[in-house]
């Protein structure tokens, strides 16, 4: 596919997919998920580098708005009104993300006492820490684009909100740990156990809004970074979800730039660790053979998201290639190459979902709205991986 073909269809896919969810036309009230609307911001800021038409950089900052104005507020069939924040309405103007964003799950939140239900869990409120990383990401993304550290600010906000809120030491003492999920008010964990992946994905996003900061007295995370550098270091990394291993993959392509950038060797034996358990997940991945599962037996997001991380291979190993002096000769350099050879993997995921077929079975209409968003990141993932 050219390049102007890619982008005809990811606009037509960002076009869809603001009219299905109320951002172009603005309907209320909008249906809004916190994870999807950070790759949609992304993407809508890819088409206007793309396009130098503001109209698709106007959509970014308008879905930003509408997602601080539902998110970062109480559900409507809440008893609770207000910014989840609790801060008066002219404070939470200026300062939306300080009470975190709700995930914008179908069902109102488990309340105190109410007995849990893993499956119904997936349905219910909250807030998810992955998701919260996702959108601090858009939100520099944002920054970077406008040139208005607003943006930043907030993203910053977010981050100290979050960890704050997520991040405990248990009553036994030792390392401290991290919820999965918290309720909407950031008072009580609904899911304590750890995320898999939480700890790096905190670490190294702090680390990118740190380094557009850069030595702002006003948007210091060196205390957090602090903590998710003792927290990460704990349990394996790998595993066999495409949708992790392409979180793995953001997550390395992210240390590679912040390490090129500033020309630090500070996180060479951290980033080794990551490609390690991406190359032993999609080794894992790539023997299951679920690639060759009927339609409805497969996840187009899950898949999505690894075809995204892939995307960015070839940049990472050539970052590494091209600055042996920063990376060390050999070892890096082999893991970046092993990984390019799985690019094939991204491009049979892309080639299935752009099959119009596929995208009229249930697996695919089920989700549609993060499933068209994330294939339009992986036709063109330029904005979302930078960093």
């Amino acid at each position: 596919m050219t390049e102007n073909a890619t982008t005809t269809t990811v606009r037509e896919l960002m076009a869809e997919f603001a009219g299905l969810t109320g951002l172009d036309p603005p309907c209320s009230p909008p249906r809004r998920y916190l994870w999807t609307d950070a790759y949609a911001v992304c993407n809508y800021l890819e088409l206007f580098r793309r396009t130098n038409d503001g109209a698709f950089r106007d959509l970014a900052l308008a879905l930003v708005n509408q997602v601080h104005h539902t998110l970062g507020r109480h559900r409507d069939d809440d008893l609770w009104t207000g910014w989840i924040s609790g801060l008066p309405e002219e404070e939470g103007e200026a300062h939306p993300t300080r009470g975190g964003l709700r995930i914008g799950k179908p069902l109102p939140e488990r309340r105190p006492g109410e007995p849990f239900d893993e499956r119904l869990e997936w349905e219910r409120d909250g807030q998810y820490y992955h998701y919260l990383t996702k959108w601090m990401h858009a939100l520099n993304r944002v920054s970077r684009a406008t040139a208005d550290p607003t943006y930043l600010r907030w993203a910053v906000e977010l981050a100290e909100a979050a960890h704050a809120a997520f991040t405990y030491t248990p009553s036994s003492g030792g390392r401290k740990r991290m919820h999965w999920k918290m309720s909407i008010d950031l008072s009580r964990p609904l899911a304590p156990a750890m995320g898999q992946h939480d700890p790096l994905d905190g670490f190294v996003t702090y680390s990118e809004l740190q380094a557009a900061a850069g030595k702002s007295p006003h948007l210091d995370l060196s205390p957090e970074i602090a903590d998710m550098t003792g927290i990460f270091q704990e349990g394996n990394r790998a595993t066999d979800d495409p949708l992790g291993i392409g979180g793995l993959l953001f997550d390395a392509g992210r240390i590679t730039q912040l390490m090129d950038r500033y020309g630090s060797a500070a996180h060479v034996d951290l980033l080794r660790s990551v490609l390690d358990a991406v190359l032993a997940g999609l080794a894992a991945f790539a023997r299951g053979g679920s690639l060759q599962h009927p339609t409805e037996y497969r996840l187009a997001f899950r898949e999505l998201g690894l075809a995204i991380g892939l995307a960015g291979t070839r940049g990472l190993a050539g970052r590494i290639r091209e600055n042996q002096d920063l990376f060390g000769r050999g070892s890096l350099e082999r893991r970046a190459e092993a990984l390019v050879d799985y690019v094939p993997l991204a491009d049979a995921i892309v080639e299935f979902w752009m099959d119009d077929r596929n995208r009229e079975a249930g697996a695919w209409t089920g989700n549609r709205a993060i499933n068209m968003v994330m294939l339009a990141t992986a036709l063109a993932p330029g904005e979302f991986l930078a960093v």
